[in-house]
């Protein structure tokens, strides 16, 4: 049965009794600490805190976290620390890797080091987020709202595969995958439109997977059945996609902040593409944010 809630991500992890191990790049600020604290303390994950060992030790001081729950690398420089994260996933010492107080630029080069990196070569790296809308039937999955600016067509199949996975983790068999433009017709001059158009004609005839897949549709024609039935779109996934695929970095990150910051929705998000799962959380992302993210990477994680 479908996960329908990011509580019930928690649920099924609490039940593995093979724990996924998380390594934390330069893990020095209290957020990232509070974040994993709880996840250990709720029996979703093992984990190792990578950086300035002191600095750990009087984070978790000042908040009372019992330390003894981690295992600490003393890595004090911030590019090392993340080097040595990658490292630890390379050799499977690690499931799966969370930013901490480093740089996002810097974690980025370590994960994409092509030398010893995550990133298979010709892979595409991608940022998917589970959402939790209180106006929505059932979770969100979504891409690409931080990672891909303008994706082109390879990069948008390599994005319905990372959705699909993602819906297929949280027990969506054959996930409903709506392409979004701005209009549902397809206009030459439009190449979400067209790209859309071929996508979905991939998808009819079995080249994606076993997923249903449409478009062009906008937004509400997407989620909302009303708005379907109203412009008469006959779609298996209007009106109840799954998973929504955005053309560009713009349209996905507004979905993704509007959604967070005036509809109150919950939300984990991961880079998917590399060998492992990454946990990119923001400075601006609360602690629930991140143990969200958590779950979701544990989940996701071979």
């Amino acid at each position: 049965m479908a996960i329908q809630k990011i509580d019930d991500i928690y649920e099924l992890l609490k039940g593995n009794t093979q724990k996924k191990r998380l390594v934390v790049a330069y893990a020095n600020d209290s957020h990232s600490i509070e974040a994993v604290n709880k996840a250990v303390e709720m029996g979703l994950v093992e984990a190792t805190l990578c950086g300035d060992e002191n600095e750990i030790k009087k984070v978790c001081a000042e908040h009372g976290f019992d330390i003894s729950r981690f295992k600490i690398v003393h890595e004090p420089v911030d590019t090392k620390a993340a080097a040595k994260a990658v490292q630890m996933v390379r050799d499977k010492e690690a499931d799966f890797i969370m930013k901490g107080l480093v740089s996002t630029d810097k974690y980025m080069r370590a994960i994409l080091n092509k030398d010893c990196g995550l990133l298979p070569p010709k892979a595409t790296l991608s940022h998917v987020v589970v959402m939790e809308c209180p106006n929505y039937h059932k979770l969100l999955v979504f891409s690409d709202a931080a990672i891909i600016p303008a994706p082109d067509f390879s990069q948008k199949m390599a994005i319905v595969k990372y959705v699909t996975q993602i819906a297929n983790a949280l027990g969506v068999q054959r996930p409903k995958v709506a392409m979004i433009s701005a209009t549902e017709q397809v206009l030459p001059k439009v190449e979400s439109t067209t790209d859309a158009a071929i996508l979905a004609k991939m998808g009819e005839r079995g080249q994606l997977g076993n997923i249903d897949i449409d478009g062009p549709l906008a937004l509400d024609v997407a989620i909302d059945k009303e708005a379907a039935e109203i412009k008469k779109i006959k779609s298996p996934v209007a009106g109840d996609a799954d998973c929504l695929v955005f053309p560009n970095i713009e349209s996905g990150n507004v979905f993704y902040k509007t959604n967070t910051k005036l509809a109150n929705a919950r939300q984990g998000a991961i880079l998917v593409g590399a060998t492992a799962p990454s946990v990119l959380s923001s400075r601006g992302d609360s602690v629930d944010a991140k143990l969200n993210s958590i779950a979701l990477a544990a989940l996701f994680a071979k």
